[in-house]
């Protein structure tokens, strides 16, 4: 890949497959659920990455009340924190993180705080700061409201915010939020974000003399 530089001033990371990689608990628990409910598994996967569970929900069961979709969400975010086998760090997300200990950056994630706790402490990261969770907002990715919280809590302009995401509704809750979108890993690719990398390893933030954050990209 060609190396790139951003200049920001503010970084919002998406946590699962930007800085967690819960893919193999995400398939197990969304493959029982669409079983359970006489839908394709593969198809299911399409929908579920990147928003919160009821508004997968709300996609894939059109006719289903919402207050059904709600109660079943939390049944499922419930088995989900309880499941964090073969939860890891994506690859060169502690030295990102690490690395943007003194930058300003937020969380801002479809989990819930409980769900967002047990994930990045399975997979041994430190939870910045600042966090938009799922109790944070009232619309899902890819609704940008997320993004938008969380610039305003770090008193930074969207359009100086850079986005880590993977998939397809983080992106597009990036770019409706009028920010550059980073995509991590191989599902952000097909989602045209600004560029892409494999995985956090080729991603080095550091300090600016103005007090920005430029990411050394490649």
């Amino acid at each position: 890949m060609t190396p790139t530089v951003l200049t920001a001033r503010a970084l919002l990371l998406d946590m699962d497959g930007t800085l967690v990689n819960s893919d193999a608990v995400v398939e197990r628990i969304w493959r029982r659920w669409a079983e359970r409910h006489g839908l394709d598994g593969d198809e299911v996967m399409k929908v579920v990455h990147g928003r919160q569970g009821h508004a997968s929900m709300a996609v894939l069961l059109p006719e289903r009340p919402v207050e059904q979709n709600l109660a079943d969400n939390a049944g499922m975010l419930a088995a989900e924190t309880a499941d964090m086998d073969g939860v890891v760090a994506i690859p060169g997300a502690p030295e990102f993180l690490a690395a943007l200990r003194e930058l300003p950056h937020a969380l801002v994630t479809s989990a819930d705080v409980a769900l967002s706790m047990a994930r990045m402490n399975a997979a041994g990261l430190p939870l910045p700061g600042i966090r938009i969770t799922a109790e944070s907002v009232g619309a899902s990715k890819p609704d940008p409201e997320g993004f938008l919280k969380a610039a305003a809590e770090l008193g930074v302009d969207p359009a100086d915010c850079v986005v880590f995401e993977d998939s397809g509704a983080g992106i597009t809750a990036g770019r409706a939020a009028g920010m550059r979108v980073v995509g991590v890993g191989p599902r952000a690719s097909f989602h045209a974000p600004d560029v892409t990398v494999p995985d956090l390893t080729r991603v080095r933030p550091e300090p600016g003399p103005d007090g920005t954050v430029r990411l050394h990209i490649g």
